[in-house]
């Protein structure tokens, strides 16, 4: 059975599109550090986080906040520059996932490159690898990545399921699911911790388990912000988390 990680950076989203300046000394919200102390209290087991490049949300206040004041452990996925990696070996996250980044998308769009860019990814890793922060590369569901995540020395892939999330006809889900299926086993056998995660939600979150082998930790992120606005954080992650532990499929997933 897999665990929950969050990802809070929506509710930095909603804070920025007020408090731009909050820095200036005025007190913002929501507050990314509350949502994270809510979520540890109602039992996620990490908190994500996306330091993006053009900090167009969670903020390095943020991250500093969040790593030192949670018991939980801290995901921090960054792109793979030099600034980022600065950046990580300062913070000390517990794990840093490595996703691409178009400063034009409205969220990440796909998974990382990483058999075309082996070298590069590789010294990245052996970076945070030293600094004993665990390394994830979030990677689309293809064997080709997989074996190039294992070659750069990853500990752990995280498959984007933003395809089977966005599928519209039963065919097309299930072509994704048995896809992911192949992924995750064979990232297991590689030894491979195996991550998931990007548009999971309480309609699909059953069918994805039920159906793909090995997952480590769900990432989900908004979708539990946004039934947060209805019944609270506390509640929307606990609602997630009955599902994840369920043994019956989800009665929205069809």
């Amino acid at each position: 059975m897999p665990i929950l990680g969050l990802n809070i950076d929506h509710v930095a989203t909603l804070r920025e599109a007020r408090y731009r300046d909050w820095k200036s000394g005025l007190a913002p919200e929501p507050s990314v550090i509350e949502a994270a102390r809510v979520a540890e209290h109602a039992g996620v087991a990490s908190i994500t986080v996306h330091l993006r490049e053009d900090r167009r949300h969670i903020q390095e206040a943020d991250v500093r906040l969040i790593s030192r004041e949670i018991s939980i452990p801290l995901n921090l996925e960054m792109a793979a520059t030099a600034a980022m990696t600065r950046q990580a070996l300062r913070f000390k996250p517990e794990e840093v996932c490595l996703v691409p980044e178009n400063r034009q998308e409205v969220t990440t769009e796909g998974g990382l490159e990483v058999a075309s860019d082996i070298a590069r990814l590789k010294t990245v890793v052996q970076k945070l690898t030293r600094a004993k922060i665990k390394v994830s590369a979030f990677i689309d569901a293809d064997l080709k990545q997989v074996d190039a995540a294992h070659r750069i020395g990853a500990q752990v892939v995280e498959l984007h399921t933003g395809v089977y999330a966005n599928a519209t006809t039963i065919k097309a889900r299930n072509k994704e699911l048995a896809r992911h299926g192949r992924a995750a086993a064979h990232a297991h056998e590689l030894g491979l911790r195996v991550n998931a995660g990007h548009g999971l939600h309480y309609g699909n979150v059953r069918e994805y388990i039920e159906d793909v082998p090995h997952l480590h930790t769900l990432n989900i992120g908004h979708s539990i912000i946004s039934r947060a606005v209805f019944v609270g954080l506390h509640q929307a992650v606990r609602e997630m988390m009955t599902l994840i532990r369920s043994q019956q499929p989800s009665p929205n997933a069809d």
